[in-house]
């Protein structure tokens, strides 16, 4: 794998452990700005909903540069509002950080996929992917665990500053080890927007927001949720969290490895086991070794699903790929708002601490019911092709004579 795409992962790590790392620290904001859980948990809402309109955008104005200067312009919005979070005084302000920060998320996977793609030969394409979300996984092992300790031994402010450290040493990364790459010949908006017009481009995306916000609508509240239900010490969050980031590496290793191979099959298995852990996480909450075990494969099984479904965007929109693969990162984030969304209204109607693991539950298993239907329309269409082409061939001309 070319040493480019480890720029593109610690820009991802960067990114990863702000998106992330509100979860831990959630408790600590909410007490700070005198505001509940359920309304803290729009941090998490206002970033996702931050990338999905950033993404398209970001990646319209990025059609204007080469790719390695948007991706280093997104970083340098990403620095912006995290620091713009890390001395907000009011939690509107917060709020705005948060969002600021958010829209340089989708671009930046967006775009960095397409660049990660495109160092690679196609038989190794999901596995570039993978290399570059590496970063993301990885920052849930090491990045929201620390910034989670940090947060509540020195205060939320100074993990939101190393957070804005981290994007610069991303920055850095992206301007040494990233190869210019000049703006495509013929890229115009409207080409790129046709690729929305496939419908298994909209399927993929759809399976995209209602997969991963499963994860999301378990793991914005999994704070209180292990405090409260499984016992556990506000101290035990750090290590837990290592346990949902460990579970993710090895998820996206697993997503990467086999998407090039049997990307359906992957996707059939992933969210379906998904669904099932999620479901059983309403249970298992309530004891701590369950609970933490539980809390590991909701992690590896969540991320199996990106490289697929990140691929299969790319694979079904091949001839305009920069804006559906920008725009698919803005359907996990839509999917994270979604399900934290969700998540609070369940909570706040006295549902319990646990209750967001069964809008989890359905999230996915809905997912899972679009990839079957993904998967019979292409069938279709496939047989519909192949009885147009028989159609169409001449037949062979009739033997008109036998030898003797």
């Amino acid at each position: 794998m070319p040493l480019a795409l480890l720029a593109l992962a610690i820009g991802a790590f960067g990114i990863g452990t702000t998106e992330f790392v509100i979860m831990g620290l959630l408790p600590e904001v909410a007490a700070d700005y005198q505001v509940s859980i359920p309304t803290a948990g729009h941090l998490v809402t206002g970033y996702g909903l931050g990338v999905v309109l950033g993404a398209p955008l970001m990646t319209v104005l990025g059609t204007r540069v080469s790719r390695k200067r948007m991706l280093m312009l997104l970083m340098g919005l990403f620095i912006a509002g995290n620091l713009l979070s890390a001395v907000a005084p009011a939690f509107g302000l917060m709020l705005a950080g948060r969002v600021v920060a958010s829209l340089a998320h989708g671009a930046f996977f967006g775009i960095g996929s397409v660049v990660a793609a495109d160092l690679v030969a196609p038989e190794k394409k999901a596995g570039a992917i993978a290399m570059m979300f590496t970063g993301l996984t990885v920052a849930n092992v090491v990045g929201v665990p620390l910034g989670t300790f940090v947060g509540q031994a020195a205060g939320w402010r100074t993990t939101f500053v190393i957070v804005a450290v981290l994007g610069v040493l991303g920055l850095l990364g992206v301007a040494r080890l990233v190869p210019e790459q000049p703006k495509p010949e013929g890229v115009r908006l409207r080409h790129e927007l046709a690729a929305f017009r496939n419908v298994q481009v909209l399927l993929a995306m759809a399976m995209t927001v209602l997969g991963f916000g499963g994860v999301f609508a378990a793991i914005t509240y999994i704070t209180p949720m292990m405090t409260d239900a499984a016992g556990y010490a506000d101290g035990s969050v750090t290590w837990l969290l290592v346990l949902f980031g460990l579970g993710m590496v090895g998820g996206n290793w697993v997503g990467g490895r086999f998407a090039d191979r049997a990307l359906m099959p992957l996707l059939y298995v992933s969210l379906g086991a998904l669904a099932l852990v999620l479901a059983l996480f309403t249970l298992t909450a309530h004891n701590k070794v369950a609970a933490a075990v539980t809390l590991t494969l909701i992690g590896a099984f969540g991320f199996a699903t990106v490289p697929p479904l990140q691929k299969r965007v790319l694979d079904q929109a091949s001839g305009a790929p920069t804006l559906a693969s920008a725009v698919n990162i803005g359907a996990f984030n839509l999917g994270n708002s979604l399900a934290a969304w969700l998540g609070g209204l369940v909570i706040a109607a006295g549902l319990g601490i646990t209750a967001p693991n069964w809008v989890g539950a359905l999230l996915a298993g809905s997912a899972l019911l679009l990839a079957f239907l993904s998967r019979a329309l292409e069938r279709r269409e496939g047989s519909r092709a192949g009885r147009v082409v028989a159609a169409n061939t001449p037949a062979r001309p009739a033997a008109t004579a036998a030898h003797h």
